[in-house]
């Protein structure tokens, strides 16, 4: 007696397996991460206008006792801090002042031009008569600076 062997169908697989599905599932996120990262990266944070007004109530604002000073950071980075105070010597009261740090080259070549706030609405602003001192801390600067007191420069006042 021969024996019969009975053959049983193929099954069938489908085209797209669920492991296909989650990879082009994780792909495609990705790549929306990876688009929305780099199209809506965050927008710097608006700076104020050094209008006429402004302009013309420079004069009042005094900055004194400024002093620079270097440390080593716990990482062995060098952090180059600028120390002093500024005083309010009009009659207005000021919500905002940012200024210009501008450092040089020994060739006195501009390196690096950092716009930073010393007065903010968060120390609460700066009253007429009024001194507050700022401290603005700096790690990026360029190895060919110069390593003298960069120029301070008023780049912006916002009024109360």
């Amino acid at each position: 007696m021969a024996s019969r062997l009975t053959a049983k169908p193929a099954e069938k697989r489908p085209l797209l397996g669920t492991q296909t599905i989650i990879v082009a599932a994780v792909a495609v996120f990705v790549a929306a991460g990876l688009f929305y990262y780099f199209h809506k990266a965050p927008q710097p944070a608006p700076q104020l206008p050094l209008t006429p007004e402004a302009r013309a109530y420079v004069p009042n604002l005094k900055l004194s006792d400024v002093d620079m000073n270097a440390s080593e950071s716990y990482f062995k980075q060098v952090i180059v801090e600028i120390n002093g105070k500024i005083s309010n010597a009009g009659e207005r009261n000021l919500n905002e002042v940012e200024i210009y740090c501008v450092f040089y080259d020994t060739y006195g070549q501009l390196v690096l031009r950092k716009r930073v706030p010393i007065v903010s609405p968060r120390m609460g602003g700066l009253k007429p008569g009024e001194t507050k001192s700022f401290r603005l801390p700096f790690d990026e600067l360029p190895d060919s600076w110069n390593h003298q007191m960069p120029q301070l420069v008023i780049a912006g006042i916002k009024f109360s």
